[in-house]
């Protein structure tokens, strides 16, 4: 015996309009933030569209209006738990501000741009970026189409964006004065071998103080920026623990990787044996097993400087590029 299914029809705001005994504009306008419409007309609607089960159609609204609410957050790396954070900060502030975010993911392999070119076909509000630096003709595109563009972490285009960063070269610094100020004098960095704008500004900024200070510096490039990274460099980090007493880890991701391989697989002790600083302050690093000393770069503060730059470019479009830099910090515990 076969079963046959059939779709409900869908309400139109016609329908509603005549169980309400109301105009089709009184519909509208019901449904439309700002607009003039008297409580006893609002209350009417509400009840008719209610008992129908109509759903304004906000996609469609858009197109007429030629800008939609919906604002595109373009992520990668998702497995890390900074990203993940971020990308839940960007979310919530977005739906305070009465978007509605979509999340597309920019993992290496994929084509930014063309994820971009895609959000541009649903009149989206704005664009948020935190995976690869958009190339300049995408960046254009936007600008022409009055699409506001910002980027988080993100190095300049050489197009009109507005950019968010945190103080990487500070970051680096930070971690040098620390390691130099608990004794350390031959030091390390550990860094993925294909390294973010940032990241890579981080291990920059680490080595030029290390040369600064006449200190000999180790590099060790693994992977990318993953727990599982750090677990494998960790046994050439081994390999030298008796030429070293402090690693700089560009990532706490990675850090942590770093932290299990030296401890569990090659039976050194942090910090008795050697002394490690990571970056990020993911929620992770404070964790008992781990209490990872790092330097925080706050995701709710980057998350939220990058929303006010979209809404200040929705505002005022004729502003000139904006690039705010978030300042970093010092977070010190055990390791």
């Amino acid at each position: 015996m076969s079963e046959s299914f059939s779709t409900k029809p869908k309400v139109t705001s016609f329908e509603v309009a005549q169980k309400a005994g109301v105009s089709r504009s009184a519909v509208s306008r019901t449904f439309t933030d700002g607009a003039s419409v008297s409580k006893e007309t609002r209350e009417k609607v509400i009840a008719a569209a209610r008992d129908l089960g109509y759903r304004v159609n906000a996609l469609a609204r858009s197109l007429n209006r030629r800008r939609s609410d919906l604002v595109g957050v373009v992520a990668a790396d998702m497995d890390n738990p900074f990203r993940a954070e971020q990308v839940d900060y960007l979310s919530r502030l977005l739906l305070q501000q009465g978007f509605r975010p979509i999340l597309l993911r920019g993992d290496p392999s994929a084509d930014v741009s063309a994820i971009i070119g895609q959000l541009l076909q649903y009149s989206v509000a704005g664009v948020i970026v935190t995976s690869d630096t958009p190339p300049q003709q995408i960046c254009d595109e936007c600008h022409a189409c009055g699409v506001p563009l910002v980027t988080i972490n993100k190095q300049d285009p050489g197009s009109p964006v507005d950019r968010v960063q945190c103080d990487f070269e500070m970051g680096g610094r930070l971690a040098y004065e620390h390691l130099r100020t608990q004794g350390c004098e031959r030091l390390a960095l550990v860094t993925p071998e294909t390294a973010s704008f940032t990241v890579a500004g981080r291990g920059k900024a680490f080595l030029a103080h290390c040369k600064g200070g006449g200190i000999p510096v180790e590099v060790f490039k693994q992977g990318r920026q993953h727990y599982d990274a750090g677990r494998t460099v960790a046994a050439q980090v081994a390999d030298r623990w008796n030429d070293l007493d402090g690693v700089f880890c560009t990532g706490d991701y990675m850090a942590l990787g770093l932290l299990d391989g030296l401890r569990q697989d090659h039976g050194l002790r942090v910090p008795e044996d050697l002394r490690l600083i990571g970056f990020d302050d993911i929620q992770q690093a404070a964790w008992a097993a781990y209490d990872l000393t790092t330097i925080r770069q706050s995701r709710q503060d980057l998350s939220a400087m990058a929303v006010e730059l979209l809404v200040r470019r929705i505002d005022d479009p004729l502003l000139a590029p904006q690039v705010q830099i978030l300042p970093v910090e010092l977070v010190v515990r055990k390791t």
